[in-house]
């Protein structure tokens, strides 16, 4: 493990921290449930991506980069997605209507996660090119009683499971269905839920044993995981409200449908987000996506760099919830602008940030063992290599920026106005010059003239 710390991770599927243990260490395997995209990704869809980035850039310095497999989903069955493709394109094959529908907001997703300093997965499957996956699984659950027949659906017989229930360790009497598709009065239990579902002359669907229709939400990560990483694999993550029923579902799915122990063997949830300290909903007026943050001013009245709303999601540890916050975004940048541009050569990452992240991901210690080497950075060349390949391994390495000269010429006005200002003694707008400017990675350095002694001030670009 190269001197890397061992890996603790918790494990919610047993309720405790505990050594990580690769099934293969030259294939390490992690499947996250991704986006639907049926609309822009908001800010609570980007803390699992930050969070599963980090653990993926940690796995891949732990193992090696060519021994481990990132999948990430992308749900593109879904009946909003499905009417809008119908109503949109009548005369396109459904897959391909479907396409023409997400694609545009599944570029923008693709677009808003590489502005957060997020790596690609190595897998990036779409439930619309696993359909037939998905109807091979339904068909074992038929066969090995473990789902039925009723009123033209295929449901999952929860009954069937002994130990249906165990991540979310609810009694099965308290359990409802959650598939996306609604279910009628025909199950056989309160909790059983939807596997395939027929589709009306109206509808889109896809043909099957069962006739035409479309599947339940759940299914289709089963089908793409066992696609992609296996029966069994090492860890499956996701949000914190996934947890029931969309994984408890895939478990049982997975689990009946392959007669396995387990589906994944680590279980890892990221906490909910709020926004300025209430549940994000349009209701509330508080719903913010990606691309609004990164390319509007609904959000504090200005843009926020890609860097500042990764760095305020790691300044939290992913199994609390996160209070998003202007405050807290202001907090971040001020770190950030604190940092040095320095390249990283043949240094290692820091072992003080290596060994936090190795406690389950602690990224609030790992950006305090950050910031030090940064401070340190200033006056230190070697803790300057070292602090670039640690940020580099979290995401986060300050990029030099390029200024043109209409932009410098009015960064020295602005210098110059904050210096009058300073002689004037009208320190509240000298220091508003100064802040605004460290706003825009603009670094400014208080001197004395060595002949005049007179107040001189530099700048540099920071980020």
């Amino acid at each position: 493990m190269g001197g890397t710390p061992e890996l603790k991770l918790y494990n919610t599927l047993t309720r405790e921290k505990s050594v990580f243990k690769p099934i293969d260490a030259e294939n390490v395997r992690m499947y996250v449930c991704g986006p639907t995209v049926y609309d822009y990704a908001h800010i609570g869809n980007a803390r699992p991506v930050i969070v599963f980035d980090v653990l993926f850039r940690l796995l891949r310095h732990i193992y090696g980069e060519q021994h481990v497999i990132y999948a990430r989903n992308i749900t593109d069955v879904d009946d909003k997605i499905n009417a809008r493709a119908l109503r949109d394109h009548p005369g396109l094959p459904l897959n391909e209507a479907i396409r023409a529908v997400t694609e545009k907001t599944e570029t923008q997703f693709h677009a808003d996660v590489a502005e957060l300093g997020c790596l690609e997965p190595n897998v990036e499957p779409r439930a619309t090119d696993n359909i037939e996956q998905m109807i091979e699984i339904i068909e074992k659950l038929i066969g090995n009683g473990h789902a039925y027949v009723a009123s033209g659906e295929v449901l999952f017989d929860t009954k069937s499971m002994a130990d249906y229930g165990q991540l979310s360790k609810r009694p099965l009497d308290e359990q409802q269905a959650g598939a996306r598709v609604a279910v009628d009065a025909h199950k056989k239990n309160p909790g059983d839920f939807v596997l395939w579902k027929l589709s009306s002359h109206n509808e889109p669907g896809w043909e099957s044993p069962w006739g035409r229709g479309r599947p339940g939400w759940h299914i289709e990560c089963s089908a793409m995981s066992q696609r992609y990483l296996g029966d069994i694999f090492d860890i499956h993550g996701g949000g914190l409200d996934l947890i029931f029923p969309h994984h408890e579902n895939e478990i049982a799915q997975s689990r009946c449908a392959h007669g396995t122990e387990v589906m994944a063997n680590v279980w890892m949830h990221n906490g909910f987000v709020q926004v300025e300290g209430r549940k994000m909903s349009k209701s509330e007026g508080n719903f913010v996506t990606i691309y609004d943050l990164l390319h509007t001013q609904t959000f504090g009245g200005r843009k926020w760099p890609g860097e500042v709303l990764r760095l305020a999601m790691l300044m939290t540890h992913y199994r609390e919830p996160i209070d998003f916050s202007i405050k807290r975004l202001e907090e971040a940048e001020r770190l950030l602008a604190k940092w040095p541009v320095t390249e990283a050569g043949d240094a290692k990452p820091d072992e003080a940030v290596l060994t936090a992240l190795a406690d389950d991901l602690n990224t609030v210690a790992a950006v305090q063992a950050l910031h030090a080497l940064a401070q340190a950075a200033h006056t230190d060349p070697a803790a300057g290599a070292t602090f670039a390949a640690t940020a580099a391994l979290l995401g986060l390495l300050p990029k030099k920026t390029e200024i043109d000269a209409a932009v410098a010429s009015a960064v020295d006005a602005l210098v110059a106005m904050r210096l009058e200002m300073l002689k004037a003694k009208n320190f509240t707008e000298a220091d508003k010059i100064r802040d605004e400017l460290t706003a825009k990675g603009i670094q400014l350095k208080d001197g004395k003239d060595a002949v005049t002694g007179e107040r001189v001030t530099t700048w540099e670009v920071k980020r």
